[in-house]
């Protein structure tokens, strides 16, 4: 039982540093509400989902290529740019009477999906985090035990979305409309800072 806490802490500890996905739930949460901040986190979960079973299968050597990852840079880049630019352009319409609508559930799903599977970032954490759990795992326990450990860590990064989410939409209960629109405007800042930082990598690859 210690041992599956352990993990649940690990994925707690992979999910908590503040990052792109981080700040889009912050702004969805004060825009639109609980769920449309959770679906972002859960995007991000089964992005991080495809990577595990990438590490797991061992198609790794893929991933490696210069292609694919300048590939990646860019689209990430293009994925958190667009993003924080939407962000910026709705902040001037956050005010405490804002309508929750409109924006359907799916796109926050996908936001999140897109922003954590295009990001290399991502990657490298699974290849150097899960990929070292996965080896020392296996060499003690079945593929039973490694299947329980994957969960728990699922379980921890799940535990900080639905956290990450229920705290970004009670914000707008304590908020002035000035702080709603300075969030939402430093989030979309946030996401831009992210995405320069992916073209300059992918820039770096290239030339």
């Amino acid at each position: 039982m210690n041992i599956f806490l352990s993990y649940i802490l690990l994925g707690l500890s992979l999910a908590a540093p503040i990052g792109p996905i981080n700040a889009a739930q912050i702004d969805r949460g004060i825009r639109n509400g609980f769920m449309h901040a959770w679906l972002i986190g859960v995007g991000a979960v089964v992005a991080d989902g495809v990577y595990m079973l990438i590490v797991y299968i061992g198609v790794v050597q893929f991933l490696e290529t210069p292609i694919v990852q300048t590939f990646l840079w860019l689209f990430g880049c293009f994925v958190l740019i667009y993003t924080g630019i939407e962000s910026i352009l709705k902040a001037g319409t956050l005010s405490l009477e804002y309508t929750r609508k409109k924006e359907p559930l799916i796109k926050s799903f996908f936001s999140g999906f897109f922003m954590s599977i295009s990001n290399p970032l991502t990657i490298l954490f699974w290849l150097g985090i899960y990929g070292s759990v996965l080896a020392k795992t296996a060499a003690t326990s079945t593929s039973g035990e490694l299947i329980i450990y994957s969960t728990a860590i699922f379980i921890g990064l799940l535990l900080w979305d639905i956290t990450m989410a229920g705290v970004s939409s009670s914000f707008r209960n304590f908020l002035t409309s000035r702080l709603l629109v300075m969030i939402s405007l430093l989030s979309g800042l946030s996401l831009i800072g992210f995405g320069l930082y992916f073209g300059i990598q992918a820039f770096q690859i290239l030339f």
